[in-house]
């Protein structure tokens, strides 16, 4: 573990910063709650010094009240005598000053638990908002992902943050109170109390610094547990688990990881515990030199009974007070350091971006998309996933892209679309370069169906409807798209139809197999209504039977319409109006079906050995 730490004075004071940001982030979650937390704090602050005052008082009354005899034996006899008055008013006061503590106590915790989880969803919100409007390359890159989990597990717990922060300051306004008083009668003891804090700060802010640089490093390994936590108890991967036999196998790479972190853990909290324990030892050491210094000038007359109580007690609160306030200070450093991970996220900007005047997209498109010597690499890689690539899917036709494994189709589907955009070259769409339109328009009129398309957890209804998000509400058209997409016989099986909630998420849910799955997604498509699809191998788990069907259907709903289908299927791709067949990168040869088999290329020797595995 190291003593130093990646974290120079420029660094510290931006996360200072971040309090700044968080505030502000609080306050419009809720400016009231805010406000009375405050107030309340203000309230509670001076209560502490006004209680060890009314004690003070209290027992130099009684004190008083002895050396001048009794009066009687019966309570009557001391009310008669009116010498009990002013001490059960300073009574009544201790009273009220403590009850109301308590009160406000309570409301304090009410008000910053109802705070804290209010600015903990406004924030989780604000975090998908922003994770919505990143790249995709954001989210393909490991290092993007630590950062989104560090963000991700900062955003619920920051908001105790200010808490911290407005008890600070409550408890430097009752130090002040209770300071002012130490001075008038010993000024020597403030100066006694600086000293022995200094040591135990200096403890804790070292510490809180290795804890976060234990937690921030270890991202990556967090980010694994928490997958091998996913695998090793989820539907999805039970049936692979128990036949392969991997059980022991996650179980011992998360007891192997997990057990990497416990020992940093362990070994810091010992450690940490032995330091500021010793350092620790030093202020109490002070603050019975302190007491007994108040005994000594006690006794020698210089100080009544009663101003003993109260330079003991406000002693003893006020060395509380200071170190809660210094190591406060410590721990709130440490935690403006997790802050950092969360608005150093929210600093992340999109690279893809809408021109300051997007043109519209053309409706309905005329000439069609044009792939103009094209070439991406991904991020971080130094190979070509395509380059010099160069091809037309014409208006109204249905282009099928066809090549093995790494050719660069799905790739070519994310450029279309502007999840990315090219390294080189340039694509238009009836001339005009992708760039120019609004992602929003241009992704509205483009639906898009991936082999890895997601099973929501939602109604079947509102799986379609995602489709189309802004009329997910229209039943009529949901139908329509399920019928399209043959979905609409597997929906009307279900126990509750269109209102069945789908997987096994929840309650009453109900899972399909995985061809049904691929109907409602297929039906997401059709409820885009949208001018050029996208079907990047849409009917994997279906059946050959079924596949034709869907396709003979698509064919069928989809004339006129610009159409692009990814298929490993040659019985399917061959009804495409054209096929272009991809190799490295680039397109190798395009053509109809019967052309391209009469060139005798790779697509007819692809096209044959498919063939054989059906004779």
């Amino acid at each position: 573990m190291p003593d130093a730490l990646p974290f120079d004075k420029g660094e510290r004071l931006k996360t200072f910063r971040h309090l700044g940001r968080l505030f502000a982030q609080m306050w419009r979650t809720s400016p009231w709650l805010m406000g009375l937390s405050i107030a309340l704090r203000l309230v509670v602050a001076i209560q502490p010094p006004l209680v060890l005052l009314l004690t003070k008082l209290i027992i130099d009354e009684v004190v008083h009240q002895t050396s001048l005899g009794v009066p009687g034996p019966e309570l009557s006899d001391w009310l008669e005598s009116g010498r009990l008055s002013f001490l059960m008013a300073l009574l009544a006061g201790e009273f009220v000053l403590v009850f109301a503590r308590d009160a406000f106590n309570r409301a304090i915790n009410v008000v910053d638990n109802i705070l804290g989880e209010s600015h903990s969803n406004a924030v989780s919100l604000e975090l998908m908002e922003h994770a919505a409007k990143l790249d995709l390359k954001h989210f393909e890159q490991s290092e993007y992902q630590d950062r989104l989990e560090r963000a991700r597990r900062q955003a619920s717990s920051r908001s105790t943050v200010i808490s911290q922060v407005f008890g600070q300051a409550q408890a430097m306004i009752t130090a002040i109170a209770l300071a002012a008083g130490l001075f008038v009668y010993a000024p020597l003891l403030i100066g006694l109390l600086a000293l022995a804090l200094i040591p135990a700060v200096w403890g804790e802010f070292r510490f809180n610094r290795l804890a976060y640089w234990i937690s921030h490093n270890r991202s990556p390994e967090r980010r694994q547990l928490e997958y091998l936590r996913q695998i090793g108890a989820s539907a999805d991967s039970a049936k692979e688990i128990k036949l392969f036999g991997l059980g022991e196998f996650l179980s011992g790479r998360f007891r192997g990881l997990s057990e990497q972190i416990l020992i940093e853990n362990r070994n810091l909290s010992i450690k940490r515990a032995l330091q500021t324990g010793l350092l620790a030892s030093i202020s109490t050491l002070t603050y019975y030199a302190a007491y007994a210094y108040i005994v000594w000038r006690t006794l020698h007359g210089e100080f009544s009974i009663g101003t003993l109580v109260f330079l003991s007690g406000s002693f003893s609160q006020l060395n509380g007070y200071l170190q809660q306030i210094l190591i406060g200070f410590t721990q709130i450093a440490g935690q403006s350091l997790y802050l950092d991970d969360l608005f150093s996220f929210f600093e992340i900007k999109p690279t893809i971006l809408d021109p300051k005047h997007p043109k519209a997209f053309p409706l309905p498109v005329k000439q069609g998309l044009v792939f103009e010597n094209v070439g991406f690499r991904y991020p971080g890689s130094e190979n070509w996933a395509v380059r010099n690539l160069s091809f037309a899917v014409p208006a109204g036709e249905t282009l099928a892209l066809v090549g093995e494994n790494g050719a660069g189709k799905t790739t070519i589907v994310k450029l279309m679309t502007r999840l990315y955009d090219p390294d080189e070259g340039r694509i238009t769409l009836d001339g005009i370069d992708l760039k120019e339109f609004a992602t929003a328009d241009l992704r509205t009129h483009i639906g898009v169906i991936f082999q890895d398309f997601l099973r929501y957890s939602f109604t079947a209804s509102d799986n379609i409807g995602v489709g189309r998000i802004e009329v997910a509400g229209d039943r009529d058209r949901i139908v329509s798209a399920a019928e399209q997409s043959l979905a609409d016989p597997v929906i009307r099986k279900l126990p509750e139809g269109y209102d069945q909630m789908l997987g096994r998420t929840f309650l009453k849910g109900q899972d399909l197999s995985g061809g049904e799955w691929q109907k409602i997604a297929i039906a997401r498509a059709y409820m885009r209504n949208a001018e050029i699809i996208i079907l990047d191998e849409p009917t994997a788990a279906l059946d050959a039977r079924a596949e034709a069907e869907v396709f003979t259907r698509f064919k069928n709903l989809a004339e006129g319409t610009t159409a692009v289908l990814i298929s490993h299927r040659f019985s399917t791709v061959r009804m495409a109006d054209r096929i272009v067949v991809l190799a490295d990168g680039k397109v190798e040869e395009q053509g109809t079906h019967g052309e391209l088999m009469a060139n005798g290329g790779r697509y007819a020797e692809l096209f044959e050995l498919q063939a054989q595995g059906y004779r």
